[in-house]
Parts: C-alpha cells; sequence; structure tokens
C-alpha cells in the first residue's frame, strides 16, 4: 500500500478518478453499438463468438425452463436455503420504501400533482468472468420487483460449454426473472438497449460489468436509461488507535479480489499506516492528522464503500456527505452489505458518489407531472404569462392562453 498526501498529485488524480476513460475501449464500444444497431442478432452472435468463444444459434440464445430446471441438480442442496434467507433481508429492506407523490390543490381550483408509474421491461446484466456473482442477482431483480416492473430480462456470458453458471439460474427462477439470455459485453447492452428479433428493447439497464459494459452503458444512455456507470469496486475505511489492525488488513485485502478492486485507509495512526504499507500490496495509505482531516479526505473521495473503523463511527456519520454505502463499527464489514444485510450492493463507483446513490425502488419508477387549471385560474396567470412569453419572443405561447379567454 502506498502512503500518499492530500497535498500530492496522486491525491488529485484519485479524487478524479472517473474521469479516466480509455479510448481504445470507447471506440471498440461505438463499433460493436453501431454493428448491432445495423445488423441486429447477427453481429450479437457473431462478438459471441469472437469474445466469448461460444458458437450459438438464434434459438440457443434465450435459456429455455428445462435448462433452468436443471440448474437445481447442478447446486449445492443447502444454497437455496442460505439464498432465501438472504433474499428475504433484500426484500424486508425494499418492502419498506416509498416514493410519495405530491399533490396541491388551490382555492381557484388549480391542481398540481405527480403520477409514479413503473418501468415496464427492465435488463439487468450480470457480469461473467472469474467470479459467480450470484448476489447481484437479487441486489437487482428484487428493488425492480418492489417497484412494480412488468419483464425483468436478464442477460449474463455463456460458459465455453454454451451454457450459464447453474447458481444465476436457479436465483433467477426463484426471483421469476421473466427472460434470460446467454449474452455478455457491450453486445449485450447494445441489444437491450437498441432491441434485436431476439431481446427485445428494454426501459433501464442495470448492473455492474467490466470496462467495455460501462463504456456501452455511457454510449447507449438516451436510447435507454441506465443505473451509474460502474467503475472498478473499492472501499475507503476511516481508522484510527482504536481500530483492529487485522480487521483493516482483512477488509482492505478482501476488495483485491475484485478485478481492479481499489482500496483506500484513510488514518491519523502511523503504526497502522505502516502495517497497512507492508501488508496490502495495492490501495493507498493517507495519513491524517485527526478525524475531521479524515472526514473531509473522504468526502473528496467519494467511495463506493465506507467503513468507519473507529470509537464511535456515529459521531463521524452526520458529517459524510459522498460515499455509495457506510459501513459503522468493528462488525459491520463491506461484506455483509455486499450479501445479505439488505440494500442493495450496486453502488456509485470511481467518486460519483457525489452525485449518484445505491441502486432503490426509485430507480424503477418514472414520474409524470399532472396540472390542471380552471379557467378563472388561467385567467389569474395571463398577465405574467403574456410578460414572460414576450420576454422570450414566443408570442404564439401566449396565443395559446388568450384564445381560451377572449
Amino acid at each position: 500500500m502506498k502512503i500518499i498526501s492530500t497535498a500530492g498529485k496522486t491525491w488529485q488524480q484519485l479524487c478524479a478518478r472517473q474521469l479516466t476513460r480509455k479510448r481504445r475501449v470507447e471506440d471498440r464500444v461505438r463499433v460493436i453499438i453501431e454493428d448491432v444497431r445495423l445488423h441486429g442478432d447477427e453481429a450479437v452472435l457473431r462478438y459471441t463468438r469472437r469474445f466469448d468463444r461460444v458458437r450459438l444459434k438464434p434459438k440457443q440464445v434465450r435459456v429455455t425452463e428445462t435448462e433452468t430446471s436443471a440448474a437445481f441438480q447442478h447446486i449445492d442442496p443447502n444454497l437455496s436455503v442460505h439464498l432465501k434467507a438472504a433474499i428475504q433481508n433484500v426484500q424486508a429492506f425494499y418492502s419498506k420504501a416509498r416514493v410519495k407523490p405530491t399533490r396541491l390543490v388551490h382555492d381557484d381550483g388549480v391542481m398540481l400533482a405527480d403520477k409514479f408509474d413503473p418501468l415496464n421491461r427492465v435488463g439487468i446484466y450480470i457480469p461473467g468472468g472469474t467470479a459467480s456473482l450470484v448476489s447481484t442477482v437479487y441486489m437487482t431483480v428484487i428493488p425492480a420487483r418492489q417497484a412494480g416492473v412488468k419483464e425483468i430480462v436478464l442477460t449474463t456470458p455463456p460458459r465455453p460449454n454454451g451454457g450459464i453458471d447453474p447458481n444465476i439460474l436457479v436465483v433467477a427462477s426463484l426471483l421469476r426473472v421473466d427472460e434470460i439470455y446467454k449474452l455478455g459485453g457491450a453486445q449485450a447492452i447494445a441489444a437491450m438497449a437498441l432491441g434485436t428479433k431476439l431481446v427485445r428493447k428494454v426501459d433501464k439497464v442495470v448492473g455492474p460489468g467490466n470496462a467495455y459494459v460501462a463504456e456501452a452503458k455511457r454510449q447507449l444512455f438516451g436510447f435507454v436509461d441506465v443505473d451509474t456507470i460502474a467503475g472498478p469496486s473499492e472501499i475507503a475505511i476511516i481508522a484510527n488507535h482504536h481500530s483492529n489492525p487485522q480487521y483493516v488488513v482483512a477488509d482492505l485485502l478482501g476488495e483485491t479480489e475484485h478485478a481492479g478492486g481499489l482500496g483506500f485507509l484513510i488514518t491519523t495512526s502511523k503504526s497502522l499506516a505502516a502495517l497497512a504499507k507492508k501488508q496490502i500490496p495495492g490501495g493507498y495509505c493517507l495519513i491524517v492528522r485527526n478525524l475531521e482531516e479524515a472526514v473531509e479526505a473522504a468526502n473528496q473521495l467519494a467511495p463506493e464503500h465506507l467503513e468507519i473503523m473507529v470509537k464511535s463511527p456515529r459521531k463521524l456519520l452526520k458529517r459524510i456527505r459522498a460515499a455509495g454505502a457506510i459501513f459503522l463499527g468493528p462488525y459491520s464489514p463491506v461484506t455483509v452489505g455486499d450479501y445479505i444485510a439488505g440494500p442493495s450492493h450496486v453502488l456509485p463507483t470511481g467518486g460519483s458518489a457525489r452525485t449518484f446513490s445505491g441502486l432503490g425502488v426509485e430507480d424503477f419508477i418514472r414520474k409524470t407531472h399532472i396540472i390542471a387549471y380552471t379557467k378563472s385560474a388561467l385567467e389569474k396567470v395571463r398577465e405574467p404569462i403574456e410578460r414572460l412569453t414576450a420576454l422570450e419572443g414566443l408570442p404564439r405561447h401566449y396565443d395559446a392562453v388568450k384564445v381560451r379567454l377572449e
């Protein structure tokens, strides 16, 4: 672990890490998206052969009920018990989520309100690679279900044998996912966002992925809504001499299991910094003078996960302004948030926690404003509308009011 200072260039680069993009990735993703737009399933299957090295026929792309049923025969028999415990916790958390509409009724008959409707069709991307991200299935599907989304589509890269990890299929089955496709990478995001004959267009794409998946989401935003443009997973820990050094080291090392995972230690303890430098091969350690400086540094960093591992963590909580999720005390490691606590582990990365939030029910609901005026109410606002439309040089806007009152 490298010891750095807030006065150095490295710290400035870390705080602006979400701005780093690779031109090669951007260009390759742009080509893939345009190819899928022009050639649909033909392009999607071609990139599946190229990148996943799996040759699929069109009828093999969508997972069948037979394949899903067979998956239950290839998992640990005890897994479903543990899965149900995690699923229940997530469902319990999101069952309490409420999106409250606004409704105002004035004496003159004006009614102003918001109308909330769930998205009709949502696409969820589950990465393949070295890890089987079973937890991401329930951490994304459940908030969408609680919001009332009618159709949930899941895509995940095929294995070399042309199948999908049975654990993912089992969780998807337990959560009643409507459609599952053996597609990965930027081509899967493009298929969901643009629509093909095999994969109908969705309203929103959520879920983590590699640099190509993240770039595809960025480029396709507008054709479809997205959650966040996710980067590598990351953890920051505020610690001092009260912190258990074994807990700190274990949590920082845990993040390196993710490809490109980033670990940050913000501490007032030089001995803890020295230990981290010795035992942790990557990441960064910032030595600060006091906990006030530690909090300010954490806010500048805006990490995906923030652990506050000091004697009275709740005293610092109210001053934290930017973090995807906050874990308080020595017995709240990021691991519990990743798997079983309840709130979704799909969180903003790369410093985007300054403006973005973790995945929730509200991400799957669209809001519509409702405005209703009476004739007398319209008469009362006639003059300001006339002045404002004249100011903006849009007289026909005022004519739409005038014709109703004369």
